[in-house]
């Protein structure tokens, strides 16, 4: 029971162009995101720090809001935010005074002055 010459034929027309994109995948792999330009590479990466800082805000404040007991206000500190920014997202210099404002934002966005206190005012 072998193959005909139409059913060899129609299966390199069906899988080669398939294995050309995979090929070709592995060889390109992530130029399409990748920055050309040192401009475009610095705003990419301070869009990736400010949407990583955003992130552990609201990470620092569910934490101290589960942490918190009954009738108790939850603590959501600048060094919480500052803690988790670097060691979950690997930023390792990370400003107080943009720590600070993130969490001011974070605080009012979620309205955690009925529930929470802070040292980001200070």
């Amino acid at each position: 029971m072998g193959w005909t010459a139409k059913e060899v034929v129609g299966g390199v027309l069906l899988i080669g162009p398939g294995i050309a994109l995979v090929l070709a995948g592995i060889v390109w792999k992530g130029r399409a995101v990748r920055p050309f330009a040192a401009r475009r590479a610095w705003r990419m990466a301070r869009e990736a720090y400010l949407r990583d800082l955003e992130r552990a805000t609201e990470q620092a404040i569910v934490a101290a809001r589960l942490a918190a007991g009954d009738g108790e206000p939850g603590i959501v500190t600048v060094a919480a935010v500052e803690r988790l920014l670097r060691e979950r997202y690997g930023h390792e210099d990370v400003e107080r005074e943009h720590a600070a404002a993130a969490l001011r934002r974070g605080f009012e966005r979620y309205g955690c002055a009925a529930d929470c206190v802070t040292d980001a005012y200070v």
